[in-house]
């Protein structure tokens, strides 16, 4: 008798188990969890063409939704903010505790800065200043570079490189090449000498500028800009991230 009931019991159960949708037992792709840092200057932080800050959509936005759409779950910090300098980032990377607690978590950091250690030459037209600043850039990337290391050797770091921001004063291209070469020289050299990537954005702005920097006075991109620039990112980030 006992006998019976435990195996009508058991045939019960396994009606039922049966009986489940299969989308309840089926999994589907299992994500993988990763933290992501940004750190950066008005590019990362997004403004806009008209010198508008709308919310945190600039190329980072974009790069997370890449990251989603590839079945990944993204705790995400957006440290970058507009104006900021090599000087001020290397400053946060040294001294600030919750920086470099996420830091130490990240499975990826980007990284964009220096254009403001420049455009303010460009401004006052101390044109002779270039040079130097460039060197300045480049010992302060070398130091932020390796506090990371230091802080999270297992990080995935990728550095971007400037496109023309001013692409509509033709009389001071002559200027603004040079410049750029060497500038986008010394953030690859630091990149490659950290072993990270080095992530170029000159030669995809330059296709279609009128529609990615639509305002001649203004240094940002649009939104479709900072898309194209989430991708190049992304392209990297596919490469290596398995």
């Amino acid at each position: 008798m006992k006998l019976g009931k435990r195996f009508s019991s058991l045939l019960l159960a396994g009606t039922l188990i049966t009986s489940l949708p299969i989308a309840t037992m089926a999994k589907g792709p299992e994500k993988k969890v990763i933290d992501y840092v940004a750190l950066g200057d008005s590019l990362a932080a997004g403004i806009t063409p008209d010198g508008k800050f709308i919310g945190d959509y600039g190329y980072p936005h974009y790069l997370v939704t890449r990251f989603e759409q590839s079945q990944y779950t993204v705790g995400y910090d957006n440290l970058s903010f507009p104006g900021k300098t090599s000087g001020q980032l290397l400053n946060d990377v040294l001294t600030s505790a919750d920086v470099q607690t996420k830091i130490s978590e990240a499975e990826f950091i980007t990284i964009d800065i220096g254009s403001n250690d420049l455009l303010p030459l460009f401004g006052s037209q101390r044109f002779d200043l270039l040079p130097s600043a460039i060197g300045t850039i480049a010992v302060n990337l070398n130091s932020i570079l390796t506090k990371i290391d230091q802080l999270n050797p297992n990080t995935k770091v990728y550095v971007m490189g400037y496109y023309n921001p001013f692409p509509y004063i033709t009389n001071l291209q002559p200027l603004i090449k040079p410049t750029l070469d060497n500038l986008n020289g010394t953030i690859e050299a630091q990149a490659i000498a950290h072993g990270d990537t080095y992530v170029p954005t000159e030669d995809i702005i330059a296709k279609h500028y009128e529609e990615y920097l639509p305002n001649p006075t203004n240094v940002h991109l649009s939104l479709e800009g900072y898309q194209i620039v989430a991708k190049e990112f992304w392209k990297a980030i596919d490469k290596s991230k398995n």
